[in-house]
């Protein structure tokens, strides 16, 4: 009898544990489970907006929130910063995640003081003060270090820049900034005093106001606090202003389309005085608007500094622009109306083609590696379901290939392939454009998961690969043998040092990669950072 045919040591099915340390993933396979630092990371970047094929958005959160508290119990301190330097560097698509967790350990009470300093890191603007605010209000009270922070946010600020996140960021989540201020009890500087009484609909001059403690039924006292900022009493006057006078105070004090009458939003005119100033990241949400008023347009003179402006990299990098809002913008531009309401267009071919080229732009400059690569993306039913930072549209199959293009546009050597339960032909090239592939993929549907299939494909037809770059979401569970086993198979039959890299698409706990091969790495899909990470691992780095 051949009882090798029942039990091989290198050659385990997924579906039973080939390594003491995996565990069985939501598919229902073995993978080996990620150390919780590198599950915090794909949570700061990755989020659960919309969930995954195996696991509900909810659920997805309530594990996540696990792993930020048991990070929070080994070392508060790591865990905070790790927190807002994603946040602060631009790695990830959202800032959501990173307000959560930074909520989360501010209702920790061995990590409370730390987190707090760090607000003004993570809330950059308006918004995301309101919603950490929020977030934490349903996890602790209204303390006096709670209190601090939140007036910090706002006393830290130049005049200049409170009077800009006050007209632009004036309510979000419930919140505005009337009630933080009152909650926070904040105390301005003399140069801030005219704004904070603005921002709480009280008069500038001298008043009276009666007073209401049981104790005591004196009235308080406050003094004139000087003239109003020219920038805020432009925004008065620029509620009720007719279009041409909206025009030149757009011109004057640089507002954004946020501070300006609905009714003027439908002009040509109002939106070409808005460009001149208008930060990346809202010329990118607006492009389909600046479409249907008729300022983008064939042959339109404003499409060559917008074309440069969406492929300039400092800028793009300077903005916090991540690849996937480009993504996104170029999903939702090409197709010619939104995925709400009404609003339809005619789009303008250079538009595109700026898109594209900004979705490698907002990367940063990448060094090849010089390696032979294969980009394995993986197309099983499981990469169908669920979407990539909440954008309509983007499931992780389609996040997968526009990885993959970003390296193969930046490496020599180089072969894309596709696998599910089996390997699958993927005709695409770095010339096309990104868009077109993400169509390609749309409708695909690859079956069951089993990542092991590139090794076993490169071993069947001898090819030489220094790095495969699985792009996956590791919920692997098909095969008869495990990923990391047919890496070290092909190793002994082709390239003795080959090596792995597993890109994470959605936030689950999983890798393929075996924790103590030196020759296996597991990084984060979409990070800004992935590209240049996976170049220096494949040239034998990380």
């Amino acid at each position: 009898m051949n009882y090798a045919q029942h039990f091989n040591p290198s050659s385990t099915p997924q579906t039973e544990q080939a390594d003491p340390r995996q565990v069985k993933n939501n598919a229902g396979g073995f993978s080996f489970q990620l150390d919780v630092w590198k599950r915090l990371d794909r949570w700061l970047i990755l989020g659960a907006e919309g969930g995954t094929y195996y696991a509900s958005e909810r659920k997805l959160t309530r594990d996540n929130a696990k792993t930020i508290l048991e990070c929070l119990a080994l070392d508060a301190g790591r865990t905070v910063e790790t927190i807002a330097s994603v946040s602060e560097s631009g790695r990830a698509p959202k800032n959501d995640a990173a307000i959560f967790a930074l909520a989360l350990a501010c209702a920790d009470k061995n990590a409370s003081s730390i987190a707090l300093h760090a607000v003004p890191r993570v809330c950059r603007i308006g918004t995301h003060l309101f919603h950490f605010v929020a977030a934490v209000e349903s996890m602790r009270g209204w303390g006096p270090a709670l209190r601090k922070a939140v007036a910090r946010w706002y006393s830290e600020r130049t005049p200049d820049q409170l009077c800009y996140q006050l007209a632009k960021y004036q309510q979000r989540d419930g919140w505005s900034n009337r009630d933080l201020l009152r909650l926070s009890h904040a105390k301005p500087k003399p140069e801030h005093a005219p704004i904070y009484r603005w921002a709480t609909g009280n008069e500038l001059g001298a008043r009276s106001v009666p007073g209401n403690d049981k104790r005591s039924r004196k009235a308080r006292e406050y003094a004139s606090v000087g003239e109003l900022p020219a920038f805020l009493a432009a925004f008065d006057e620029l509620k009720t202003a007719d279009q041409k006078r909206t025009i030149a105070l757009i011109r004057e004090q640089g507002f954004t389309h946020e501070m300006i009458a609905t009714h003027h939003k439908n002009s040509a005119d109002v939106w070409e005085a808005l460009l001149e100033k208008m930060p990346p990241t809202a010329m990118i949400r607006n492009l389909a608007k600046m479409t249907t008023v008729g300022l983008i347009k064939p042959l339109s003179s404003v499409l060559p500094s917008i074309a440069e402006r969406l492929t300039d990299e400092a800028a793009l990098k300077k903005a916090r622009v991540h690849p996937i809002q480009m993504l996104s913008a170029l999903m939702v531009y090409r197709q010619g109306h939104g995925e709400k309401g009404s609003l339809k267009w005619d789009p303008v071919p250079q538009i595109i083609d700026a898109l594209d080229a900004g979705f490698y732009s907002a990367f940063g400059a990448i060094e090849p590696s010089g390696k032979r690569l294969m980009l394995a993306i993986d197309v099983s039913g499981s990469m169908g379901n669920g979407t990539i930072a909440g954008v309509p549209g983007l499931n992780p199959r389609m996040a997968a290939a526009a990885m993959a293009m970003v390296t193969a546009r930046t490496e020599k050597q180089w072969h894309v392939i596709s696998f599910g339960h089996q390997l699958r032909s993927l005709p695409i090239t770095p010339r096309m454009r990104l868009d077109d592939v993400v169509t390609m993929l749309s409708g695909w549907d690859g079956g069951r998961t089993d990542c092991a299939i590139p090794m076993i494909a490169a071993e069947h037809n001898a090819l030489d690969v220094d790095c495969f770059c699985v792009y996956t979401d590791n919920e692997t569970w098909a095969g008869n043998i495990h990923p990391h086993q047919a890496l070290e198979s092909y190793r002994r039959a082709r390239v003795t040092d080959a090596r792995m890299a597993v890109i994470g698409i959605t936030a689950t706990d999983f890798t393929i990669a075996k924790p103590d091969d030196p020759g296996m790495l597991d990084v984060v899909g979409f990070d800004t950072a992935t590209p240049n990470i996976l170049a220096d691992f494949a040239r034998g780095g990380v």
